[in-house]
């Protein structure tokens, strides 16, 4: 193992430059918006199996009428607990790449900026919050010692980013058949893709709150306990 003139780790900050563990308020109020997004999907849900079971029935233009704006309205309830939990998220997500940064400075690839802008730069948008999540998962595995490695497992981010971009490519499809539908069979199709969509997007939001926990879980380990693994003796 590398080790600089004053015998720390070059992965290791310099003493007392690791400030006290985050509050855990953030991380709750995130928690909390993924399951209020989440029922919010469920609820697009029922408005659209109801849709649906209207489109294949003996409908009146009263029931169609009714069941659509339903179907909108759950749209929009989705669109303002989304804007919420975007909100919320990309906020926690910049503070801990900051606070991750002192816990491994070499293995960030992108300034802490980049953890917000991200998010907003188009089609690199698909890859580049990964990198920066990947690269804060790294920050916060404990290094090897005694001769052993530790290898941290990736899955929770691996799984939240695949669900995230399936999805989100699923549903920008969705959304244009659905602008592109002249009639009652192309609205049936769109509505019984949208069911898919916004299940995934329930299962999208599950994932997610794994990854946040588990994220966090990591750096208060590594904050408290310091950088280094020590294998339990059996």
């Amino acid at each position: 193992m590398l080790a600089s003139k004053n015998g720390l780790s070059p992965h290791h900050p310099l003493p007392g430059s690791v400030p006290p563990p985050a509050s855990r308020g953030l991380l709750i109020a995130v928690v909390a918006a993924f399951a209020v997004a989440a029922l919010g999907d469920l609820f697009a849900v029922y408005t659209g199996v109801r849709l649906r079971t209207v489109l294949d029935g003996d409908m009146t233009a009263s029931d169609l009428d009714a069941a659509y704006s339903l179907y909108e309205r759950a749209g929009r309830v989705q669109v303002v607990t989304s804007l919420l939990c975007a909100v919320l998220f990309i906020t926690w997500f910049f503070l801990m790449r900051r606070r991750t940064e002192l816990l491994a400075p070499n293995w960030f690839r992108k300034g802490p900026g980049w953890a917000i802008g991200a998010w907003f730069v188009p089609v690199a948008n698909l890859w580049l919050p990964y990198r920066i999540a990947s690269d804060m998962w790294n920050a916060c595995a404990l290094l090897p010692t005694e001769g052993r490695s530790h290898r941290l497992p990736m899955w929770p981010v691996n799984l939240w980013w695949g669900l995230f971009v399936g999805t989100t490519l699923l549903g920008r499809f969705t959304a244009a058949r659905l602008d592109m539908t002249d009639s009652l069979a192309g609205l049936n199709d769109a509505v019984t893709l949208y069911l898919a969509v916004d299940l995934l997007y329930v299962a999208v939001a599950g994932a997610a709150v794994v990854f946040v926990v588990r994220l966090a879980a990591l750096e208060r380990l590594k904050t408290a306990e310091g950088p280094y693994w020590t294998p339990v003796q059996a």
